[in-house]
């Protein structure tokens, strides 16, 4: 009896040891659930009990939109933390043009929705989208494209102004036409970070800095209302029942905080005395309900969140991605410090909402979506180390990586094997 052919044997496919996450990338996402968390129980905090009284429903309203938006956003910062660094370099320029078309039309009666003075909305429901917000990312991402591809421009001012200088101030004289100064601060100090971390000269940025300084007193001179702001932010008990009602009341609801607070859901300004307690003013409720510790906590996840994408761009495997990181650090950053300092009455009111906190859909989504870009870089600089020893900088030796450099050798074999021709293009012999 003939013995049975043996089958071949299949060989065992090496296995990749997986390397575990960045402390940046674990840290980051733990503080944004964290904060996500708390923004949930306070905007439910602090718009509950307004509602019941008002007898517009069961006081579950801005919860329920606040949730069902951040399952979308949710799921938004999961596809950007798997696909986010393609996807942005691909659709840039549309998210860019969609962005100023989108700017302009808001402008237009009847499309644009008006709230609290401002034209900044896009049509009335319960998501009306926010231009300005969109054109905030949209702008990281092309400052930080066009500074990675030419990195020699930003050697003289004329070079550094055209185009960034051109593109972000027709941003920001759109935002500041509806008007939305908040944004517009917001988006100079996004900017002038990416233009730091590209290495500009300081003494640019210096002049940048007066000329903005100049647009903004001729800005307070021909809008009375930025001038009784800024009269209300030097002395807001003086008009106390006037422009500084809002700064005056905030600053109650602090000091009636204490230490650990009076208690959740206790608050007493919340209810008819704070305005936009759910969206600009949520850090006074914070304060009140949960003292300075809960403000101490709110304040400290921010600054894990800082830390993480300041690391993700030192460790960034090119230069778009670090100006990337740079940017999105500055987003969330920027727009926590000028809420946070507007609370407190250290800077005039604004209107911009607390990330991740404030009750504001368009917002909560571009945050998120920022997130979800930092973790997908995150991931790109640890596939890098993977593939790169730190200490040699050579690949190292893994089963793709041999893959790879077997089917490199097979090509240079397959290039050099031929025999050489003697000519003009050989190698010269030495001279005897």
């Amino acid at each position: 009896m003939a013995r049975a052919a043996r089958l071949p044997r299949v060989k065992r496919r090496e296995r990749v040891p997986t390397q575990p996450r960045p402390i940046e990338h674990r840290v980051l996402i733990t503080a944004t659930l964290c904060l996500i968390a708390i923004g949930a129980v306070m905007v439910y905090s602090a718009s509950s009990a307004r509602n019941l009284l008002e007898g517009s429903g069961d006081g579950t309203a801005y919860l329920v939109r606040y949730v069902g938006l951040g399952l979308i956003a949710l799921a938004g910062m999961h596809i950007m933390s798997r696909h986010g660094y393609e996807l942005t370099k691909r659709f840039m320029p549309l998210l860019l043009i969609g962005s100023f078309f989108a700017c302009v039309i808001v402008l237009v009666p009847g499309i644009g929705t008006e709230v609290n003075g401002a034209r900044s909305w896009l049509g009335p429901g319960i998501f009306s989208p926010q231009p300005s917000e969109f054109m905030k990312l949209a702008l990281i991402l092309y400052c930080a494209q066009f500074l990675a591809a030419h990195p020699r421009r930003i050697e003289t001012f004329r070079g550094m102004m055209s185009p960034v200088g051109i593109v972000a101030g027709g941003a920001c004289l759109l935002i500041i036409i509806q008007p939305d100064t908040g944004t517009t601060l917001l988006i100079a100090g996004i900017v002038a970070a990416i233009l730091i971390a590209a290495g500009v000269p300081m003494r640019f940025l210096a002049y940048l800095a007066g000329i903005g300084l100049l647009l903004l007193i001729v800005l307070i001179i021909l809008q009375p209302y930025q001038q009784d702001r800024l009269t209300s932010f030097l002395d807001p008990w003086a008009s106390k029942t006037g422009e500084g009602f809002q700064a005056s009341q905030g600053f109650i609801a602090l000091g009636s905080g204490g230490l650990f607070g009076v208690g959740l859901g206790q608050s007493v300004q919340k209810v008819f005395y704070l305005p936009e307690a759910h969206t600009d003013f949520i850090l006074a409720v914070i304060g009140e309900e949960l003292g300075l510790f809960g403000v101490t906590v709110v304040i400290a996840l921010f600054g894990l969140i800082v830390w993480s994408g300041l690391r993700i761009a030192r460790s960034a495997t090119d230069q778009y991605a670090k100006l990337v990181a740079v940017g999105l650090t500055a987003l969330i950053s920027c727009q926590a410090i000028l809420n946070i300092f507007v609370v407190l009455g250290m800077a005039p009111l604004t209107g911009v909402p607390l990330p991740f906190i404030s009750y504001g859909p368009t917002n909560l989504i571009v945050i998120l979506g920022a997130v979800g870009l930092l973790l997908n870089l995150a991931d790109r600089n640890r596939a890098y180390m993977r593939l790169v020893d730190p200490s040699t900088g050579r690949r190292r030796t893994t089963a793709h990586s041999q893959r790879d450099q077997g089917a490199e050798d097979r090509d240079r074999r397959r290039r050099d094997g031929g025999p050489r021709r003697a000519g003009s293009g050989g190698r010269r012999r030495a001279a005897g």
